[in-house]
C-alpha cells in the first residue's frame, strides 16, 4: 500500500472525520468511543484504511458504484485535463465531453434519444416524475398525473423519490409525502403472494388490477427496477416483463426503469431491462456511470416524450422548466465515456458473465452445505443470497444475524452487503455486487468468507 500523506496525518484526519463528520447511514453514538473506519486508499478491488487494514470489496464502494475498480489512472487522467480546459457551464448551454458522451450513450440505448444531465439517481428519478407531471398538465387535461412504484424497489432519498420508496422503514419518519404516489405488489417468487402456475404474469396482472382501481385515466407512469436492488436482489419471474409492457401500451402508461444501480454494465448486458426486449420511455442512470469518480445521473428519454417539451415555442410555460447546478459540470461526463471505454475495451461485459455465474454457482454450493441460505438469486455480478432461520417455513433470519454474517466477513477482509433497516422483518439477503473486473480467485475468496462466516454466525 502506497498511502500519500503521513501516520500523523492519518491521525489527524481519522480525529477530523469523528470531530466533524456526519456519515450516511451512520449511528454516530458508538463513535463517541471508538473511531470511524476511514479509507485511505483503493486498487483494483482492494481497499486500505487508516490503521493499514486491507480488505477485497464486494460491493463496489458501498453503494453498488465502482463498476470498473479503483486506481483508474486514465479516468483521473482525462478528468484532470478536461477540468483544466473548461470545468463547468450551466447545463442551459453545450460543453464537449456533454455532448460526445449523450451521443456514446445513446448508441448502446435504441429507441431513446435524449440525455439530461444532473448528479444523482435521486435527482435523475426526481426528473422523470416532473416530467411526467408537467406531461399531463400540458397534454393530458391535468388527468394522468400519478405515478405507480413497486414493493420492495428503491428509487432516491428526495421526498419526492421517497414517495415512490417500496421500502417502508426507508421512508418511515420522512412523510408526510406528496399526493398521487401508488405502490404495486412485489413480484419475488420465493416470497411469492398467489399459489399460481405463471407466477410472473401474475405478479404483473397485479400492476393491472392497481391502475384499474386508481382509474387508468389517471395514471401517467410505472417506475421499476429491472432487477430489484436493495429490497432483496429480485430477478423478475417468467413473464413479468413482457405482461408489464403489455399492460402500460394498453393504457398508455409511461414506462420508466430505474438503472441507477444496473445500469453500465452490473447485470452483463450495459442495462439491465435489456435482458428483457423492454422498450421503455425513461430510463434514469447514475452510480456505475463513471464509477465513482465524478458525480453524474443521466435521464435518458425517447424523443416523443422530448417533443412534448418542443411543442409550443411560444409559450413561455411550454419547455422543461428545470435546473440541475452541476448537471453542467464536465467532469462527469469525461469520466463517464473513459468508463465507457475501459468496460469495451476490457470486455467486462463478458468477464461480468462468466464471474457472476461462477459466483452464484458458489451460492448455489454453500446452499447445499448451509440450511440458513433460503435461497440465492442475481445476474451478473449482482447477487443476493437470502437468509432463513427455518427453510421449511422461510422465516427470515434475525437482521442482527444477518448482520453479524456481515460483521464477521469484514473482520476477515472481505466487505460484503445485506438489506438493512429498508423492509421490516425482511431484511435478510446477503448482496454482492464486485466491481466488473473480479477474477476467479476474487469471486472464491468472497464466498468462501460467507460459508465461514456463516459457520461461525450461524452454525
Amino acid at each position: 500500500m502506497t498511502v500519500v500523506v503521513g501516520s500523523n496525518s492519518l491521525s489527524h484526519a481519522v480525529a477530523a472525520d469523528r470531530a466533524y463528520v456526519w456519515h450516511h447511514l451512520s449511528q454516530h453514538k458508538p463513535y463517541e468511543t471508538i473511531d470511524p473506519r476511514v479509507f485511505v486508499e483503493g486498487k483494483g478491488l482492494k481497499l486500505w484504511d487508516a490503521n493499514g487494514n486491507q480488505y477485497l470489496d464486494a460491493v463496489s464502494g458501498g453503494v453498488w458504484t465502482v463498476n470498473v475498480g479503483y486506481g483508474r489512472e486514465s479516468i483521473a487522467n482525462a478528468i484532470r485535463d478536461q477540468l483544466v480546459k473548461l470545468n463547468y457551464y450551466a447545463g442551459a448551454a453545450g460543453n464537449v465531453p456533454g455532448a460526445l458522451f449523450a451521443e456514446k450513450l445513446i448508441e448502446k440505448m435504441p429507441g431513446l434519444t435524449r440525455v439530461y444531465y444532473s448528479n444523482s439517481g435521486s435527482e435523475a428519478n426526481e426528473k422523470v416524475y416532473k416530467m411526467v407531471r408537467q406531461i399531463a398538465h400540458r397534454h393530458r387535461g391535468g388527468k394522468k398525473w400519478k405515478i405507480l412504484y413497486r414493493e420492495r424497489d428503491y428509487h432516491g432519498t428526495t421526498i419526492g423519490t421517497l414517495a415512490t420508496s417500496g421500502q417502508p422503514q426507508r421512508a418511515e419518519q420522512y412523510g408526510p409525502f406528496p399526493d398521487g404516489f401508488v405502490s404495486v405488489p412485489h413480484c419475488l417468487e420465493y416470497r411469492k403472494q398467489w399459489d399460481v402456475e405463471n407466477y410472473g404474469e401474475r405478479a404483473a396482472d397485479a400492476i393491472e388490477e392497481a391502475i384499474l382501481r386508481e382509474g387508468s385515466d389517471t395514471v401517467g407512469c410505472l417506475v421499476l427496477e429491472p432487477v430489484t436492488a436493495g429490497g432483496g436482489v429480485i430477478v423478475p419471474p417468467k413473464g413479468y416483463w413482457e405482461r408489464v409492457q403489455e399492460i402500460c401500451r394498453k393504457y398508455d402508461i409511461l414506462l420508466h426503469i430505474d438503472e441507477v444501480v444496473c445500469g453500465l454494465g452490473r447485470t452483463g448486458t450495459w442495462f439491465g431491462y435489456q435482458h428483457y426486449d423492454i422498450k421503455p420511455d425513461f430510463v434514469t442512470m447514475a452510480k456505475g456511470v463513471a464509477s465513482g469518480y465524478a458525480a453524474i445521473s443521466c435521464t435518458v428519454t425517447t424523443e416523443r416524450v422530448f417533443e412534448m417539451f418542443k411543442d409550443n415555442p411560444d409559450d413561455s410555460m411550454s419547455y422543461f422548466r428545470d435546473i440541475s447546478t452541476f448537471g453542467g459540470c464536465t467532469s462527469g461526463p469525461v469520466a463517464a465515456l473513459e468508463n465507457m471505454r475501459i468496460i469495451e475495451d476490457e470486455g467486462l461485459l463478458e468477464n461480468t458473465i462468466k464471474m457472476g455465474d461462477r459466483c452464484l454457482s458458489n451460492l448455489q454450493a454453500l446452499m447445499e452445505k448451509h440450511r440458513a441460505i433460503g435461497d440465492v438469486r442475481g445476474k451478473g455480478l449482482f447477487l443476493g443470497a437470502e437468509l432463513v432461520a427455518d427453510r421449511t417455513t422461510k422465516e427470515p433470519l434475525d437482521e442482527k444475524r444477518v448482520q453479524a454474517v456481515v460483521a464477521d466477513c469484514l473482520s476477515n477482509g472481505v466487505i460484503i452487503g445485506a438489506t438493512n433497516r429498508s423492509l421490516p422483518g425482511l431484511n435478510n439477503t446477503l448482496c454482492l455486487s464486485p466491481a466488473l473486473i473480479a477474477t476467479p480467485d476474487d469471486v472464491d475468496r468472497i464466498t468462501d468468507a460467507i460459508d465461514k462466516a456463516l459457520t461461525r454466525v450461524v452454525g
